[in-house]
């Protein structure tokens, strides 16, 4: 008996991960969110989660300055209060922030006096260090409910998911990453990948991958004549 129940679990936990690393859970909130632009314009947007990291986010900042981009990060506030230098570095490299809550908890339960507290807190912490006031927002792993959404809106903020996720904490080859993004694009697309963390904790993690994806990406997307703009600008097209 015994024997069938640790079966039972490991088969259970084998379709929980591939649950996750094949099938993207944001098609089930996205409802009432931005995910993706529609337009004519072969505009899309790239976006980084979770950080910053003093590892990951400064080499991505190099790639993405040597391929001349402006990428958008939604960031959390402690690590933001943790990193300050890196944070400032992504405002003064002229890059989009935007607001992924203090702590990167799953808001779905939250209360509405309980996601602007968190949502305010993380706001002061992103103005206090980077000087920047955002207007967006992404819930963490995408799990917000109706009521939920329509505080966040309340608040004057803008509920952001995404289009095309990279998948890149499954740790996929960069080429492999690249070439499935590439043979989904369209204009208007917004594109998810992560500056810090890993499947089991928020912070570290190896985002090797991610990092030699960009440049990669870059060149594939210029190639079938897309352009790479902040979050802002593809909302605002």
């Amino acid at each position: 008996m015994i024997l069938y129940l640790s079966l039972a679990c490991f088969f259970l936990l084998l379709a929980v991960v591939a649950f996750c690393m094949f099938f993207d859970q944001a098609v089930f909130t996205r409802r009432g969110t931005i995910y993706r632009i529609k337009t004519k314009e072969k505009k899309v947007a790239i976006t980084f989660d979770d950080g910053p990291s003093p590892v990951w986010t400064p080499l991505i900042l190099d790639e993405l300055k040597k391929a001349r981009v402006k990428a958008t990060f939604f960031m959390v506030g402690h690590h933001v209060q943790k990193y300050p230098e890196v944070a400032r570095r992504v405002a003064e490299e002229g890059h989009s922030i935007g607001n992924h809550g203090y702590a990167h908890s799953v808001i779905l339960y939250y209360t509405p006096a309980e996601i602007e507290e968190e949502i305010k807190y993380t706001e002061h912490v992103i103005r206090e260090i980077t000087g920047r006031t955002t207007r967006i927002f992404r819930p963490p792993k995408a799990w917000v409910s109706p009521l939920i959404k329509k505080k966040i809106k309340e608040m004057g903020y803008k509920v952001v998911l995404w289009s095309l996720n990279s998948k890149d904490w499954v740790m996929f080859h960069n080429r492999t990453m690249v070439n499935f993004l590439v043979s989904r694009i369209k204009g208007g697309d917004i594109i998810l990948f992560h500056d810090s963390g890993s499947v089991l904790s928020l912070e570290g993690g190896d985002r090797s991958q991610t990092v030699q994806a960009i440049t990669f990406l870059v060149e594939k997307l210029r190639d079938k004549g897309f352009q790479i703009v902040p979050l802002e600008e593809l909302i605002d097209a």
